[in-house]
């Protein structure tokens, strides 16, 4: 162990400045937390479809009589064999605080680019129970940027996150981590796209994130979207991690989906 060690007065003195930060730390969450009511509401026009357990459904079908709609962008494209496991980890969730955002006048759904039924089919073997949509017959995950095609991705026309990305770095389309180690810190990634059932530059065509919306008077506003590490606090997993001993303690993607984990 080199972790120091100390006397019970020790540990209290340090606890309590640490208090302080903790006290200064949620003050500033919620100081966060209004400036993004106060962001201003963007009008959305354009005509979004999706395929629901329901039917088709617009953008307003899926607030389902609520006046807020959360939705989490969940990475599952079109042509992959399973969602991504990092999404499903986050998704582990969903269903009990969807129970409460539904009775406190918010709607949730997950969106994702692959086919209704592909989604439905790992939601039942997942045993979630959230709303779960299909955008595939609309642009929708690439007007909020969290699907981008292989012409933006070669050129460097992907932004997420608020920022343009450079050209992606040229991977033999069709192989997966097993076959090709991607250069720099894309390792994970090539990990993450094998565990997915697809190849590097396919699967970072798709990307997290979450988006915020409003129905008022018939409109839909969009008010918020976030997306990469603006998403940690949506993981409880990592909640509790941070304040485990040894935090964190991640070298890679040690993660799976919680139906692929040894049994004890």
């Amino acid at each position: 162990m080199d972790h120091r060690t100390g006397t019970r007065d020790e540990w209290l003195d340090a606890r309590l400045d640490l208090l302080k930060a903790e006290k200064e730390l949620t003050r500033l969450n919620d100081e966060l937390a209004q400036r993004r009511n106060e962001l201003p509401w963007v009008r959305i026009d354009k005509d979004y479809r999706f395929d629901t357990e329901g039917g088709e459904a617009t953008l307003a079908d899926l607030f389902r009589g609520r006046s807020q709609l959360i939705v989490y962008h969940f990475m599952y494209g079109p042509d992959w064999s399973e969602g991504c496991p990092s999404c499903s980890g986050v998704a582990d969730g969903f269903d009990e605080t969807h129970l409460h955002l539904q009775n406190h006048d918010v709607a949730f759904t997950a969106v994702s680019r692959a086919p209704l039924d592909k989604l439905l089919a790992y939601r039942d073997r997942m045993g979630w129970r959230f709303p779960w949509a299909s955008s595939a017959p609309s642009d929708f995950n690439f007007d909020f940027n969290v699907s981008f095609t292989e012409e933006q991705q070669r050129e460097g026309g992907i932004e997420y996150n608020y920022q343009r990305e450079a050209p992606a770095p040229d991977a033999p389309a069709g192989k997966t981590v097993r076959e090709w180690q991607a250069p720099g810190d894309q390792g994970p990634v090539g990990q993450m796209a094998a565990m997915s059932g697809t190849d590097v530059p396919t699967y970072t065509r798709e990307r997290p994130g979450m988006s915020a919306l409003v129905l008022e008077d018939g409109i839909v506003y969009h008010t918020y979207s976030t997306y990469a590490r603006g998403l940690d606090g949506l993981w409880g997993m990592y909640q509790w991690l941070d304040r485990a001993p040894r935090g964190r303690n991640e070298t890679g993607i040690w993660w799976r989906r919680h139906d692929e984990y040894d049994k004890p």
